[in-house]
C-alpha cells in the first residue's frame, strides 16, 4: 500500500436541490426507464425536504441499469459509453453492501476519493471501510456525473468498486468498474475524445489518476 499520508480529496460544488435533481431525471426520462411516473419521483424529492441538501437522488439499479444511464452522460456535447470489451455491465451488482429496498434512494456524503489516487481497489476498501464509508456502486456514480458533470475532470476520475461481478463459481472478476474521460483511442475511436466512458481496471492494479467514490450513506 502506498505509504504516504493521503491528502483530502478536491471538494466539489454543492450537488443541486432534490428538487432540481428530480426534473433532470425526469427531463433525460429515466423514470420511464425505471417504470416510474414524473410524479413519484418529484413526490420522492419533496418528501426528503431539506433533510435531504446535499445528497443525491439515485434509482435503484434493478430499475435503471448502467447501460441506461452511461449514453445520457455527456461531455464537450458527446454522449457517454460503455467500452465495448464490457457487455456485461449490468451483471456488475452491489458487493458487500446493501441498497435501500426503494425504487428511489438518497446518496448522502459524496466523494470521489482523490486521496486515494494511485492506490488498487484492493487496497483502498479497506481504507474507505476505516473511515466508515462505502464505495458507490456503478450506476450511483453515472447518477452523480449526470447531476453534476464537473464530477468527473481528467486526471481526476473515479472507480466505483461497490460494484462486482460474479463468476459461475462465485469468486470475484478481477474487473472493477470506473468513470473516466476518452482520449479517443483504441477502440474507443476518434470521435469519441473527451467523451464520458464507463470501462474497467483490475482489482490489484494502481492508477495515478482514478480515486476511489464513497458514501457516508444511503437511505430510501
Amino acid at each position: 500500500m502506498p505509504d504516504t499520508t493521503p491528502d483530502p480529496s478536491t471538494v466539489l460544488p454543492a450537488l443541486p436541490a432534490l428538487s432540481a435533481q428530480a426534473e433532470r431525471l425526469i427531463a433525460l426520462g429515466v423514470h420511464e426507464t425505471g417504470g416510474l411516473s414524473a410524479d413519484e419521483v418529484r413526490a420522492f424529492a419533496a418528501r426528503a425536504g431539506t433533510d435531504g441538501d446535499g445528497a443525491l437522488l439515485a434509482v435503484h439499479p434493478d430499475r435503471v441499469p448502467a447501460s441506461a444511464l452511461a449514453p445520457l452522460l455527456r461531455r464537450d456535447g458527446k454522449p457517454g459509453f460503455v467500452v465495448v470489451d464490457m457487455p456485461d455491465v449490468d451483471e456488475f451488482a452491489p458487493s458487500g453492501l446493501d441498497l435501500p429496498d426503494a425504487p428511489l434512494y438518497l446518496v448522502t456524503g459524496i466523494d470521489r476519493g482523490d486521496h486515494l489516487a494511485n492506490w488498487s481497489p484492493d487496497e483502498a476498501l479497506p481504507a474507505l471501510t476505516k473511515e466508515d464509508r462505502t464505495p458507490l456502486v456503478l450506476t450511483e456514480g453515472l447518477h452523480w456525473v449526470l447531476q453534476q458533470p464537473e464530477a468527473l475532470e481528467r486526471n481526476l476520475c473515479f472507480m466505483t468498486i461497490g460494484s462486482r461481478l460474479r463468476k459461475p463459481n462465485g469468486t470475484p472478476d478481477a474487473r472493477t468498474p470506473a468513470l473516466w474521460i476518452s482520449n479517443g483511442t483504441g477502440r474507443d475511436g476518434r470521435e469519441r475524445r473527451n467523451a464520458p466512458k464507463v470501462g474497467w481496471c483490475w482489482w490489484n492494479n494502481r492508477h495515478t489518476w482514478l480515486g476511489f467514490a464513497s458514501t457516508t450513506g444511503r437511505r430510501g
